[in-house]
Order: structure tokens, then C-alpha cells, then sequence
């Protein structure tokens, strides 16, 4: 049977390499400017209004690597992101573990009582990782300023998701919910003032 790898990796060569160039050349101003037009025989009417600016066109925001888009990834890469202070990622990994995983996780909250013990707490694991997120959500919108988005991220939390925990790897779960209630007290502090 033949190989077909050096193909395979001519062509992702080729690829390169004109993607390359293509990203070169619309970076780069021409070296030259192009040769002006020679002037019409008759001067065109001009308008005495200026014409509407294009508002500017935003980037689009870059893509995530949801890895295998499992509820403990998702959540480790928002971890990843906040330490990063990538808060646009943040946001993304939170709200995609949130929008995967949230009727699980409450269907889980449903069914305990208390906060379920040590030896039990990763049979909950989308409620963990979906109150995991909305603590990291709640923090990265605190730091950004947005005090409004932080006291809702928390108090979701807080409200419905109050027997999540997260694993600390010095060994241990704590209670992502008795932190945001932590902050939201300080938060609705601060707002009172």
C-alpha cells in the first residue's frame, strides 16, 4: 500500500506557504503607490454632504479549544483562562459548561440534602463543574469592573447551585458557594455605600 504522507504534507506545505504570503501581503503596503488615473475630460459633481463612515468592522473573537467539551475540561480551561486573565475565554469555557451541563447539575443539586461527602462529591461532577463555573464567571466579571454581572454569576450560584464543590489539588473540596456568598455580601456592601 502506498503512503500517502509526503502528499498530505506537500499540500499542508503549499497551504502554508500561500497562507503566508496572503497574510504578507494585505500586512504590507505596496512598495510603490499605484499610478494615479488620468483626470476625466469633465469634473464630476461632488456632493456637498461627506459620505457615512462604515462603522468599523469588530474582530471576530477567537476561537476556543473546548478540548473534549466535557464538563471538567471545560471548567480546567477556565481556570487556565482566568489565571491568564483572558476573560474573554473565561466567559466562553464558563458559558459553554453552563449551557452543556446546567439541567444536569441541577437535577443533582435536587437530589441532595447537604453537601455530599468526600468520598461521594465526583459522582456529582456536573454540578460541580457547572458551580465551579459560575464562581470563575463571577470572579472574572469582579475583576473586569462589572460588579453587576459578578453579584448575578454569585448569587446563581449561591441560590441554586449551593451544594457544588471543587476539588483543591492540596487535597480537598471547598465550597464554591460559601466563597461567592463571601463576595456577594462584599459586593452588595460596597453598593450600599
Amino acid at each position: 500500500m502506498k503512503s500517502t504522507a509526503p502528499v498530505v504534507r506537500s499540500s499542508l506545505f503549499s497551504l502554508a506557504l500561500g497562507l503566508t504570503a496572503l497574510f504578507a501581503n494585505a500586512q504590507t503596503p505596496p512598495a510603490t503607490p499605484p499610478a494615479a488615473s488620468p483626470a476625466p475630460a469633465v469634473a464630476p459633481k461632488t456632493s456637498t454632504t461627506a459620505p457615512a463612515a462604515k462603522p468599523p468592522v469588530a474582530a471576530p473573537a477567537p476561537a476556543l479549544d473546548l478540548g473534549d467539551s466535557s464538563s471538567s475540561t471545560l471548567t480546567t480551561k477556565a481556570w487556565g483562562a482566568l489565571l491568564a486573565k483572558n476573560y474573554p475565554a473565561v466567559l466562553g469555557y464558563t458559558n459553554k459548561c453552563i449551557e452543556l451541563y446546567k439541567d444536569q447539575a441541577l437535577k443533582m443539586q435536587a437530589g441532595l440534602k447537604e453537601k455530599a461527602p468526600k468520598e461521594s462529591a465526583n459522582q456529582y461532577w456536573a454540578l460541580n463543574d457547572v458551580g465551579t463555573c459560575y464562581f470563575i464567571q463571577g470572579k472574572a466579571l469582579d475583576d473586569q469592573g462589572d460588579k453587576k454581572g459578578a453579584i448575578a454569576a454569585y448569587k446563581t450560584l449561591a441560590d441554586t447551585l449551593s451544594f457544588a464543590q471543587c476539588w483543591d489539588t492540596k487535597g480537598w473540596f471547598w465550597s464554591p458557594a460559601d466563597g461567592a456568598r463571601k463576595r456577594l455580601a462584599e459586593l452588595q456592601f460596597d453598593a450600599a455605600q
